[in-house]
């Protein structure tokens, strides 16, 4: 047993060794560029966080005015795409800007529970909504790569995310704002190929503002539909994404 341990220990000590040894580089000047060019295409995870009101005061067609309850949530991150293109200045050895046009698809399923409004089986009548958004971002990013080993060179992102939400439709029960602005940070890993540099990166972005359309109750031609559009008074809205960016 001991014999066997140590040649387990020689070898992961060999394999660790020969992980380190120096291999030829491909593209090894392509880093030195002041300014480069790619595309990247990707898979991205929408989510909203709401800010519920609680019990509201609502007037029914006959003029009576009752108290009604609505809980609204995002219950699930939906899937989605996304594509774009990049461009990256050098600053430094170390740091890079990036700028990455990008358009993402996508949608948020919400869930409204009205718990004032019971089933015969006691239980809140749910109806949902898939809020469907198709985002123009801008993000505006620096990257901090560490030094290039072989092929490949791990780098962290933070930066701004201004976004506009090009759908729009005016009957969904709560509706977004057009324009919205994300913080985001992320990780990602350079890989130099004989024929082109491949970046996955992996990110996420959280809005910095009320992303509700807080007007939006007003517009439905429906007044029984206004509850559940005044059942929230915020929304944060979220995203992960996973980018492959080709340069």
């Amino acid at each position: 047993m001991r014999r066997l341990l140590c040649y387990l220990f020689l070898s992961a000590v060999m394999l660790t060794a020969a992980a380190q040894e120096r291999k030829p580089m491909n593209k090894p000047y392509i880093d030195l560029r002041p300014l480069h060019f790619g595309i990247l295409v990707g898979a991205n995870l929408q989510d909203v966080e709401f800010e519920n009101v609680g019990p509201q005061q609502v007037t029914l067609e006959d003029g009576s005015v009752v108290e009604q309850t609505v809980v609204t949530d995002a219950d699930k991150w939906n899937p989605g795409f996304s594509v774009g293109v990049l461009a990256e200045g050098r600053l430094s050895t170390h740091l890079a800007l990036r700028v990455a046009p990008t358009m993402h698809f996508g949608a948020k399923h919400l869930v409204f529970r009205h718990l004032s409004d019971l089933d015969q089986n006691g239980e809140p009548r749910i109806t949902t909504q898939d809020l469907k958004n198709t985002y123009l971002s801008v993000p505006i990013n620096l990257k901090f790569s560490a030094q290039r080993f072989n092929n490949h060179r791990p780098y962290i992102v933070v930066g701004f995310n201004p976004m506009i939400n090009l759908t729009h439709k005016d009957q969904d029960l709560i509706q977004l704002k057009r324009y919205d602005a994300m913080v985001e940070i992320g990780l990602g890993c350079d890989f130099y190929l004989p024929f082109f540099k491949l970046n996955p990166e992996l990110k996420f972005s959280y809005s910095l503002t009320n992303s509700l359309d807080t007007k939006h109750a007003d517009e439905l031609r429906d007044a029984n539909m206004r509850v559940y559009a005044n059942s929230v008074r915020g929304a944060h809205t979220k995203m992960i994404t996973l980018t492959f960016y080709f340069e």
